[in-house]
């Protein structure tokens, strides 16, 4: 029988990969985690995970964290569980629903306030911007600069970082310290940490051309359960005399929606 020649192997075994699929590894390996977290009732350690998944520990730690910024994951305590995009998987129906409802809300209230509406969480130690409601004439705020970066800035993060306990808020400062933005932007940490400390749970975040020079906003702090969120509002600073009064009727309105605008 004669021998195969290289070319000859080079070429069957391209014929082989054009029959079989082309498999992605690190996907392969992230699904094997995302399974093993099933197996545990009360969460997991990344060492329990990496042993259930048959993966180095260094690699499982890679993937947890990036599952756990998309949200498939979430950590408490030094253990994983599922987080809200996993849990989404079987109802994503359902969650259309809901970020139109929201949707719908917000535009109502863009056009009763005269503002650009804002809704946004803090998730995974993080700013999340979910949705704005805008119009060309009301239209929202320019994000010129890293809006996750600049909590202690804008009406969104200074509402946000004053529900959350002093030592989250340290933390947070200490991953993005505070910068200077405009001339009214408060950049010592220690000042920043006693603002956020006055702000009273159920009273409008007021700041003035903080973010933004030539912008005036306002953000009502929302907190259903473990939830730590905020409905806000941004105005021309030419209207800046209006900020008290749609603050405090935006407060009104978000409470009368009640906890089924939020998903």
């Amino acid at each position: 029988m004669p021998r195969k020649t290289t070319a000859s192997r080079s070429a069957a075994a391209r014929a082989r990969a054009g029959r079989e699929p082309t498999l992605i590894g690190s996907v392969q390996r992230a699904l094997r985690l995302l399974e093993a977290v099933g197996g545990f009732r009360q969460g997991a350690t990344a060492k329990q995970l990496a042993r259930a998944a048959g993966l180095p520990l260094g690699t499982a730690y890679h993937l947890l964290r990036t599952l756990t910024h998309e949200g498939y994951l979430r950590r408490a305590d030094g253990r994983f569980f599922y987080g809200e995009s996993a849990a989404g998987f079987g109802r994503s129906d359902d969650r259309r629903c809901e970020r139109q409802g929201l949707r719908e809300r917000m535009g109502c209230l863009r056009d009763e306030l005269g503002a650009a509406v804002y809704f946004a969480r803090y998730r995974d130690g993080e700013v999340q911007l979910v949705d704005v409601a805008e119009d060309p004439s009301r239209p929202a705020v320019e994000p010129w600069a890293d809006f996750r970066a600049t909590a202690h800035a804008h009406a969104i993060g200074q509402c946000l970082l004053g529900q959350l306990p002093e030592e989250e808020r340290r933390d947070h400062l200490a991953r993005h310290p505070p910068v200077g933005l405009t001339p009214s932007t408060l950049t010592e940490e220690a000042v920043v940490l006693r603002r956020l400390a006055s702000l009273r749970p159920t009273m409008p975040v007021l700041e003035r051309q903080e973010y933004a020079l030539g912008t005036v906003c306002a953000a009502v702090p929302i907190t259903i359960g473990p939830l730590v969120a905020t409905m806000a509002l941004s105005l021309p600073v030419a209207e800046a005399d209006r900020l008290d009064a749609v603050a405090r009727q935006l407060r009104c309105s978000v409470g009368a929606m009640g906890p089924s605008f939020v998903f």
